[in-house]
């Protein structure tokens, strides 16, 4: 498994992503000029998935790809 350039972890296999998450303001959550248009993820049995716009991988937790749970 390649080391993706951000990873979120999340506790469910259908996720979303738009690419501007991390410059949002707080509390407004109005669409960023800055980001991709959103996709909707499925999370498979290697327990991560892949933004194909950002590389933003989505990782489950307590999955097959969840390194820090599987350490402890």
């Amino acid at each position: 498994m390649n080391k993706a350039p951000e990873t979120s972890m999340t506790t469910s296999t259908r996720v979303w992503c738009d690419g501007a998450a991390a410059i949002r303001t707080t509390g407004g959550f109005q669409p960023s000029a800055l980001g991709h248009p959103r996709v909707w993820l499925e999370i498979d049995e290697r327990g991560y998935a892949d933004c194909g716009y950002c590389d933003r991988r989505f990782v489950l937790h307590g999955g097959p790809a969840d390194t820090d749970s599987a350490a402890a």
